[in-house]
């Protein structure tokens, strides 16, 4: 096998190389600039794609559809969901965390005002022996779930006895999830219930095969080793427990047997509880019901990752620098080989996208482009120093369509940031929803009017990446970039300037549509957004012709800090803020009422619109 030719006029024999493991060493910025990638980055990868062992790929990726290779949609309606960070959810009932218990009360009045979804944060599992690693988009493994989303109340054989009250409300009346004290109430009740008899099905443990023995195999040694001072991820551990299938785990594995058989109980608690919230969203009428997340990588330390020979611990995923970040960003997630993928036809994804749109009605693909390629930096890199590298984007795109017909799931990308030119045709050609946040819809002569949507997608005016309503009105967004050092004071000054005229624009266009009198519009602070404000914009983007429409709860609630500070780690309170009301206040709201009623009349349910 023969690797590709170098790029006329480049005369570079290790970019003919890198190029022949898919490794791009150049690659487009947004706004059309042409970045060259640092030689030692083409190196880096190359050793990390053990180049020197592994064949190259057969051909160049192509920027094409396969043929046949469609998504599932839904019928001929205008949906509308609610979107939500589960963690944030404050009830009286919940251990200090949202959980799949608060859910299913939302859905009930989500249904009955006319909401066709509920979307989620991902749920995938975390580390349950380091709890302060809470980052839902850095995850442990996709393939499973998060006990701690477990409504442990309803779990058969919990007694009340089996929770402390006063620490219960202690981590209710916190302002912020205490994720380490949430762990250890659950799994201190769990482990009693389990104690006490429960029973873990057979047939459960044969379909998880080995992933699930390894994952929960993994949870035990994590445990262990964070007793012993070594840290939840296995890359800490001694050289023994690294190997999945060496002497000190197959000891382990025997002489904590029952531990195993505990964490893959809490799977089957995970799944069960998942499943009753997918058949009760059914039975309210929801079309859609729950509308999942996929995130775009594992944590490199993570199950996902532990004895695996087809994820990269030593390459990092991110973004290179953009208008939200001069310095690039560093995700910190392990990315599948994609030399791993092109060998075996997109195998491991084909398995890991399979379970994951079995109880979605719909699925967000986190960074869709990573169908396409990843901005990966190998070890000792920074974000300005990363490059690009393709993925055998037909069999990414086959194995998808597959599992979206399948399971009838409705498939989002998340086509943000660097999106490459043909990106979305491609998407669209597959019936893969785009991603339209109304923020980012913009020409030079003001915002793109929701009538111009286009039908195959999903618009909302934010995300957890992004303010809210009214942080994104009062300009708080761009103060955060400039006091953590991500923009200069320069284009701090300029960002603010553009958001002066873009809330003109922004009103102008709502008086235009007959959503705000002039008068009524003249009168609007610019440094806070009235109810009245947040309605009429809402109702605005939903008009817009797109199969889907999204609203934060974040916005029903009329917060204003944002959930997530990207490329903050310990600055910001992260995946850490719960709304400021319990659910029911919040459901009980003038704001909430008056919001989804208008959402309903520009979005009426429609018959056999599924």
């Amino acid at each position: 096998m023969t690797s590709a030719p170098s790029a006329p006029g480049d005369g570079s024999d290790l970019h003919a190389r890198a190029r022949a493991y898919g490794i791009q060493p150049q690659y487009d910025l947004v706004g059309g600039a042409v970045h060259d990638a640092p030689d030692e980055t083409l190196r880096g990868l190359l050793e990390a794609f053990d180049a020197d062992t592994l064949p190259p790929l057969a051909s160049e990726p192509c920027l094409t559809a396969p043929a046949g290779a469609q998504c599932h949609v839904p019928g001929q309606g205008r949906h509308w969901g609610i979107a939500l960070q589960l963690y944030q959810l404050r009830s009286d009932r919940n251990w200090g965390i949202g959980d799949f218990g608060d859910l299913h009360v939302l859905a009930g009045h989500a249904a009955q005002a006319g909401a066709a979804f509920l979307g989620l944060n991902p749920l995938h599992a975390m580390f349950l022996a380091d709890p302060s690693r809470c980052s839902p988009f850095s995850p442990s493994n996709r393939r499973f779930l998060n006990p701690l989303y477990l409504a442990v109340d309803q779990v058969p054989g919990f007694r009340a006895d089996m929770a402390d009250a006063a620490v219960l409300e202690d981590l209710r009346a916190a302002e912020l999830v205490d994720y380490p004290g949430v762990a250890a109430a659950k799994l201190s009740a769990l482990r009693a219930i389990w104690s006490a008899g429960a029973s873990l099905p057979d047939d459960f443990v044969a379909q998880g095969g080995d992933d699930l023995r390894r994952h929960a195999l993994f949870e035990v040694a994590s445990a262990a080793m964070v007793d012993a001072g070594h840290g939840a991820g296995w890359l800490g551990w001694p050289k023994a427990w690294r190997d999945v299938d060496g002497d000190a785990m197959r000891q382990m594995a025997q002489e904590r047997a029952d531990d195993v058989a505990f964490h893959m109980w809490l799977q089957y608690l995970c799944q069960s509880q998942l499943q009753a919230l997918r058949d009760r969203c059914r039975d309210l009428g929801m079309a859609i019901g729950l509308y999942l997340d996929f995130a775009v990588g594992e944590a490199a330390d993570g199950s996902g990752s532990w004895g695996s020979d087809i994820v990269l611990p030593d390459v990092r995923i991110g973004a290179p620098p953009d208008y939200f970040n001069e310095q690039g960003q560093d995700w910190g997630l392990a990315p599948l080989s994609p030399v791993a993928m092109a060998a075996t036809r997109a195998a491991p994804f084909r398995d890991l996208i399979r379970h994951a749109t079995r109880q979605a009605g719909a699925l967000r693909i986190d960074h869709a482009m990573g169908l396409w390629q990843l901005f990966l930096m190998p070890k000792g890199a920074g974000a300005a120093d990363g490059t690009y590298a393709r993925y055998p984007l037909e069999d990414m795109l086959s194995a998808l369509a597959e599992a979206s017909r399948q399971n009838r799931t409705t498939i989002i990308g998340e086509d943000l940031g660097n999106v490459p030119p043909g990106f979305r045709e491609v998407m669209e050609a597959c019936r893969i929803l785009s991603y339209r946040i109304f923020f980012f819809e913009r020409r030079e002569d003001g915002f793109i009017p929701p009538a111009d949507y286009p039908r195959d997608a999903l618009a909302c005016l934010s995300t957890h990446d992004l303010p809210t309503f009214r942080g994104w009105w009062k300009g708080d967004d761009v103060a955060l970039r400039q006091r953590f050092g991500f923009i200069s004071d320069a284009a701090a000054t300029e960002q603010r300037d553009a958001r002066t005229v873009e809330r003109a624009d922004l009103l102008a266009d709502l008086v235009a549509a007959g959503l705000l009198t002039g008068d009524v519009a003249a009168g609007i602070d610019p440094t806070d957004a009235p109810t009245t404000l947040t309605i009429a914009v809402h109702r605005h983007l939903a008009s817009a012709p797109s199969r889907l429409f999204a609203v934060r709860l974040e916005d029903l609630a009329a917060e204003l800090h944002p959930v997530n500070v990207p490329s903050t780690v310990d600055e910001y309170p992260n995946w850490r803020r719960k709304l400021s009301m319990p659910l029911d206040d919040l459901v009980a709201t003038a704001l909430f009422r008056d919001l989804t009623g208008g959402l309903a009349a520009e979005r009426p349910i429609e018959p056999n619109a599924v």
